[in-house]
């Protein structure tokens, strides 16, 4: 019984693939995109502002400038059409949750980098 658990682990174990990051970091998600019966690959490059849930259900939020127009999107973190999630940089915040960045332009939008 412990043999098959272990198996059934090993073989849906998403987690291990997955880098580890919180609010405040900027990375890049690949991610798959069907349109009829073609699919393709679209990055979506952003600072996490929020990560919520637990277990399956756990998604994370990202926001990232379009010009002058900030876009949001939040991704289900065990989706099976997320390809890829880097690490670009690693921010230096001291909350959870970053809202106060959606009011926030500019220069003092810019989230200082964690030093290692």
């Amino acid at each position: 019984m412990q043999e098959l658990i272990k198996l059934v682990q090993t073989e849906f174990a998403v987690e291990n693939k997955l880098p580890k990051f919180g609010a405040g970091d900027t990375i890049t998600v690949s991610y798959k995109i069907k349109e009829g019966s073609k699919e393709r690959i679209q990055n979506f490059r952003g600072v996490v502002i929020q990560l919520r849930g637990q277990g399956s259900t756990k998604t994370f939020t990202i926001r990232k400038m379009s010009g002058n127009i900030g876009v949001e999107r939040i991704f289900p973190l065990y989706s099976p059409f997320i390809d890829a999630i880097e690490v670009n940089k690693h921010g230096s915040v001291r909350r959870k949750r970053l809202f106060y960045l959606r009011a926030l332009t500019g220069k003092k939008a810019r989230i200082k980098e964690k030093r290692f």
